[in-house]
């Protein structure tokens, strides 16, 4: 079993409150998981209304098929217009 974990710090452009915040994370987090069936969730900065760090989990049979899914899911998020990458620290075990 390969487990690949992800953690992305992404800036908001959109927000200017929590609430819009929200919206955004929200957003984002269901498309990770309905488009790659991952395990998606917001780890850090709950309360700043313009950072957040999302974090990803992938479970395969396959390194290579894990390493795939984690780089597709930070292109998905680099290529969202509302937000901007910051960061992101993956590892494959």
């Amino acid at each position: 079993m390969t487990i690949g974990i992800c953690e992305i710090e992404i800036l908001i452009y959109e927000s200017h409150s929590l609430k819009e915040k929200r919206h955004v994370i929200k957003s984002i987090i269901e498309r990770i998981k309905s488009r790659f069936n991952a395990s998606v969730a917001e780890v850090d900065f709950n309360d700043i209304w313009n950072k957040s760090v999302i974090g990803v989990a992938v479970v395969s049979n396959d390194q290579k098929l894990c390493e795939s899914a984690i780089s597709k899911i930070i292109n998905f998020v680099d290529n969202d217009e509302r937000v901007e990458i910051i960061t992101y620290n993956k590892e494959i075990y």
